[in-house]
């Protein structure tokens, strides 16, 4: 199966790496590797996440405080909705759309 990112998603996971990055040397490196472990988890196993909403499931990573939202479909894969961070409002992702896709995945 493959993955990509909303492109809205995608720009909150940079940015998410870049502050990391600015706050420790490799950091950044390590939270990118860590999301991507998540994301392999989802791939490998989608429907083992708890939905949040009408078609969309979030799994947590292991060492950071982020979210990996997403949603699944038979033609595009694993659709990667939100980046987010768990003390963020909950419901700011719901605008995104399949539509609105950045292909990624392998």
């Amino acid at each position: 199966m493959t993955f990509s990112f909303h492109p809205e998603a995608d720009a909150e996971f940079r940015k998410a790496i870049d502050y990391y990055e600015s706050c420790q040397r490799g950091l950044g490196e390590d939270f990118y590797f860590e999301v991507h472990s998540t994301i392999q988890r989802i791939v490998d196993f989608p429907e083992a996440w708890p939905l949040l909403d009408t078609g969309v499931r979030r799994c947590l990573s292991h060492r950071f405080p982020y979210g990996v939202l997403y949603s699944t479909h038979k033609e595009e894969g694993v659709l990667i909705l939100a980046v987010m961070h768990l003390r963020r409002d909950p419901d700011y992702w719901k605008h995104r759309t399949i539509l609105e896709v950045q292909s990624d995945g392998t």
